[in-house]
C-alpha cells in the first residue's frame, strides 16, 4: 500500500517542474562554479556582469516562491544531502546557500536533487497507482528523522525493505562517528563508549550527555525513581545495534513493510533523542 495518493505525488511532481523551471531562469543570470573553482571560500553562484538588478531580484524571488513548495518532494522522498557540520540538507529549499560565501551548494548539487527527487516520485507514482482503492495510509515515512530516512528512501521506494533498513541504521552511526570525529571505532564501540554515562570525555572520545540536571530527571513519585537516561541510551543503542542493524546488514531474508516500518521507527526515535544530547569534549591537559 503507497503510505501517498497518486494525485499528490503528481502535484509534488508539478511543484518539482516549477521549481526547476524557476532555477534555470535565474540560473541564466549566474556564473555558476564548483567547489574546487570557487576554492571554498566564494559563492558557488554570483551575478553575471551587465545583468538588471531589479530584473536578477524578480527571478530569485520567483525561485524561493517555487522552492516551497517543491521542498515539500524532498522530504517526501527523502532526497537531502549530508553536509559535514550541518547535518542533511534540502539542496532545494536551501538553494540561496550558493550565492553566500563558503557555500556547502553548488547548483549541480541543485540540478541532482530535483533529478533525485523525480525519480523517487515517479517510483512512488507507480506504486500508488497499483494499489487497490480504498486503502488509508498508517504513517509518513517522510516525517522520520532526515538522516534515517535520506539513507533509507532510495531502498524503500523500490520495496527493498531490508537494505533500506540497513542503510537508515547504518547512516545514522555514521553522521555521529564523523560529527565526533571517532572513525577509529567499530559502530558498537562507538555507541558504547559515546553514550557511557559513568565515563566522562577523553581526548579524540567526546561523548553525547543528555542535556540538563541528572538529579533534576530522577524522581522519588514511583517505587524505584526514574533513572538518568544516559545508561537507557547506550542500552537502546546497543539492542538496536544487536537486533536491528546486524540482522538487517546479514541477514538474506526480505523484511515485510511492516517490519521494516517498525525497525526504521524505532532508529527515527533514536536519532531526535541523540539530537537533544549535548556533546562533551574532554578538558586540555585530561589524560587518554
Amino acid at each position: 500500500m503507497s503510505t501517498y495518493s497518486a494525485d499528490y505525488l503528481r502535484r509534488l511532481m508539478v511543484s518539482v517542474d516549477k521549481f526547476s523551471e524557476a532555477f534555470e531562469a535565474w540560473a541564466e543570470t549566474q556564473v555558476e562554479a564548483t567547489h574546487m573553482g570557487a576554492r571554498g571560500i566564494f559563492p558557488t553562484a554570483w551575478t553575471k556582469e551587465g545583468q538588471d538588478p531589479v530584473e536578477v531580484a524578480k527571478l530569485e524571488l520567483e525561485v524561493a516562491e517555487k522552492s516551497g513548495a517543491a521542498s515539500v518532494a524532498t522530504s517526501v522522498t527523502g532526497s537531502y544531502i549530508v553536509v559535514q557540520g550541518m547535518g542533511a540538507l534540502d539542496p532545494i529549499a536551501n538553494w540561496s546557500f550558493m550565492t553566500a560565501p563558503k557555500s556547502p551548494l553548488t547548483p549541480r548539487d541543485v540540478r541532482m536533487t530535483v533529478a533525485n527527487v523525480r525519480g523517487r516520485l515517479k517510483a512512488m507514482l507507480d506504486d500508488a497507482e497499483a494499489d487497490t482503492p480504498g486503502g488509508l495510509p498508517a504513517f509518513s515515512p517522510a516525517l522520520w528523522h532526515p538522516v534515517v530516512w535520506g539513507a533509507a528512501a532510495p531502498q524503500w521506494v523500490i520495496h527493498q525493505y531490508r537494505v533500506a533498513v540497513a542503510e537508515g541504521a547504518e547512516s545514522l552511526t555514521h553522521y555521529w562517528k564523523t560529527r565526533l570525529g571517532r572513525q577509529d571505532a567499530d559502530a558498537s564501540v562507538f555507541w558504547q563508549e559515546t553514550l557511557n554515562a559513568s565515563v566522562g570525555a577523553r581526548p579524540g572520545r567526546p561523548k553525547l550527555v543528555p542535556p540538563g540536571d541528572p538529579a533534576a530527571r530522577t524522581t522519588r513519585s514511583l517505587k524505584a525513581g526514574l533513572q538518568d537516561l544516559g545508561p537507557a541510551l547506550q542500552q537502546l543503542a546497543k539492542g538496536l545495534n544487536l537486533a536491528v542493524r546486524n540482522v538487517a546488514a546479514h541477514e538474506r531474508q526480505e523484511l515485510s513493510e511492516q517490519d521494516a516500518m517498525e525497525m526504521l521507527s524505532a532508529y527515527s526515535m533514536f536519532a531526535r533523542m541523540l539530537d537533544q544530547c549535548e556533546v562533551e569534549f574532554a578538558d586540555e591537559g585530561a589524560e587518554a
